[in-house]
């Protein structure tokens, strides 16, 4: 039996662990964006790191759910949900509160919320959680989802944003974190017509599968990304504020958003 044990133990060590990343930007931004903390991690760990994601917020949560990441970096009502139908734990979270933008071309005759009645918005994903912060502060000010302005999907917050600059919608919903990664020129045609309140930001957690001690180790490793220069550099780029502790009790203000997440993840059949 301690032989078994012994085996098992150094199968899962030969293992790489999976970091599963939230899908709000491209694969490729992902992997340029995360590769020097997986990296890190590698070295921390002594163990292969590789990056996963999903090409839609629906099949990421899926694979969530179905425990496919070791450790996941995803939004907080979905993290609600990770714990909830996966038993995943909260490790850590970026410092800085994200918000939802709500922007327009640079020339855009539009200045306020009322004018987006009968236009279209272009998003990432309607699970996105600036997305259903952003139809919370439509219909706020008597705007109704589908019936007073239309939505349009589009995988990610660049292809959203591209959307608009290219004139094939009026409006396009982004979070503060991807616009903050966008070229520089390609803000400078946008304007922010509107922001959400501010929201926690993404979160990672560690699957039940790995031991707390495993668990522990990560959590170290992430903290220790986050002295070095490099990873300073990694905060500084995404405006991340750092990394800070993420409780479960955190999680709780999110059910409302995980609630209406879940609704629509079950009506698209996951």
């Amino acid at each position: 039996m301690l032989a078994l044990l012994a085996l098992q133990t150094a199968h899962a060590a030969d293992r790489p662990l999976v970091l599963g990343v939230f899908p709000n930007m491209t694969v490729k931004q992902i992997v340029e964006t995360y590769r020097p903390l997986a990296d890190s991690l590698e070295k921390h760990l002594q163990r292969r790191v590789v990056i996963y994601s999903a090409r839609d917020f629906k099949i990421f949560a899926g694979r969530t759910y179905r425990g496919e990441y070791d450790i996941v970096l995803t939004a907080p009502h979905l993290a609600f949900l990770a714990r909830q139908e996966a038993g995943y734990r909260p490790l850590l979270k970026y410092a800085q509160p994200v918000r939802g933008l709500l922007v327009v071309r640079h020339d855009a005759p539009l200045r306020d919320l009322s004018d987006l009645r009968g236009r279209t918005l272009a998003t990432a994903d309607p699970l996105a959680l600036v997305v259903l912060a952003i139809h919370a502060q439509l219909g706020a000010h008597g705007l109704r989802r589908d019936q007073d302005y239309r939505t349009l999907d589009f995988s990610t917050h660049l292809n959203a944003a591209m959307q608009v600059v290219n004139g094939r919608a009026d409006a396009a919903v982004l979070g503060l974190h991807p616009y903050n990664l966008m070229q520089p020129e390609l803000r400078r045609q946008l304007r922010v017509l509107a922001e959400t309140p501010s929201l926690s930001s993404l979160m990672f957690l560690a699957h039940p599968r790995l031991r707390d001690a495993e668990a522990q180790a990560i959590r170290m490793g992430l903290l220790r990304f986050a002295a070095t220069s490099q990873g300073q550099a990694f905060i500084q780029r995404g405006g991340y504020g750092g990394l800070v502790e993420a409780s479960g009790r955190e999680l709780e203000s999110f059910r409302p958003y995980a609630l209406q997440a879940q609704t629509l993840l079950r009506a698209a059949g996951r």
